[in-house]
């Protein structure tokens, strides 16, 4: 009986085998940092995948930008599901696309505060561009701006074709020099050590002694204290204000699992997914009531500015003409 039960369950499994390609795929673009060992991307993956009953992958590029253009080489014949990484600089770009779909989630769960009502694109993070410093090396930072450029100071930052905070420093200049922004740029130019690719190139070289100051985030110092015990690294706070990114995903019209997509995008926006970003991926919670470790509530908390996101699209091509005409000199 035993003999004849397990030759029957051993065609019943050759004819049906459970294999883990069964199981529906969910493929979501994202950025290197974020899937990184000690990214958030592992961690959510898990999470997602206890109850979802299918295979979350993520595929990483550079950064945000690089994104972006991923999806217009590839339209409408992307792999891709769904879109992580993106920031509201890049949003009226990506929709230019057309191949974006209403995300279908409640937009009245997020903080008020980030007035969010769109349809197509669903924050799940966000934060400041702030330039780190390591205050054991520097006791006096600079306290603007326009300080920073005309010191003879450090400073990594990243291509603003490629990253999203490198569009986001470009943002900042143009806002606080409006026409004078090429002659800002090539006076920064002068004490630039180099210009990265992407977000984590230029922390890396600024940890290893590379420079006096690093492009990054208002919250990079929480990841400080929070892993490596360490509170030397600080971001220096500007008079004339920051730029927020406020990072988005988005659904895919082309998505062959949009329910799929959809169940993933209203964890993102969930109390659990929220609880982790924060301490993995470095930024903000978009939602309220979300326990935050107390490194966060002393971080700095900067004055709003830069442009909105029709004025970004309208403009982008012409400024990054002028960021890279002026830094070349």
């Amino acid at each position: 009986m035993k003999l004849s039960l397990f030759l029957s369950l051993s065609v019943l499994l050759a004819v049906n085998p459970v294999h883990a390609a069964d199981k529906p795929v969910l493929t979501v673009y994202t950025y290197d940092s974020f899937v990184a060992e000690w990214g958030s991307g592992p961690k959510l993956e898990a999470a997602f995948e206890k109850n979802c009953h299918c295979d979350l992958k993520f595929v990483a590029v550079e950064d945000g930008v690089s994104i972006l253009n991923r999806l217009k080489i590839e339209a409408d014949k992307t792999k891709a599901d769904l879109i992580l990484g993106i920031d509201d600089g890049l949003m009226e770009e990506a929709r230019a696309t057309q191949l974006i779909a209403e995300h279908g989630q409640a937009v009245d769960k997020l903080s008020s505060h980030l007035q969010w009502e769109d349809k197509s694109f669903l924050p799940y993070d966000y934060g400041y561009f702030a330039f780190i410093y390591d205050r054991n090396k520097l006791a006096k930072p600079a306290s603007s701006l326009k300080e920073l450029v005309e010191s003879d100071a450090k400073i990594i930052y990243q291509d603003p074709r490629t990253s999203t905070p490198g569009q986001g420093l470009m943002l900042w200049v143009k806002s606080v020099y409006g026409d004078q922004a090429a002659e800002a740029w090539q006076q920064l130019a002068k004490h630039t050590v180099t210009v990265t690719k992407g977000w984590w190139e230029a922390y890396s070289m600024f940890l290893e002694g590379g420079a006096d100051y690093v492009l990054s985030y208002n919250t990079s110092p929480a990841y400080h204290v929070i892993s490596d015990k360490k509170d030397q690294y600080q971001a220096a706070v500007f008079s004339e204000g920051h730029v927020a990114q406020i990072e988005l995903a988005a659904l895919l019209k082309t998505s062959t699992q949009p329910e799929l997509g959809k169940q993933f995008l209203s964890f993102l926006i969930s109390p659990e997914a929220q609880a982790l970003i924060p301490v993995t991926n470095w930024m903000l919670p978009v939602i309220e009531g979300v326990e935050l470790p107390p490194i966060f509530s002393q971080l700095i908390q900067p004055q709003r500015i830069g442009f909105t996101p029709n004025e970004i699209a309208e403009k982008r091509a012409d400024w990054i003409k002028e960021w890279r005409s002026a830094a070349a000199k």
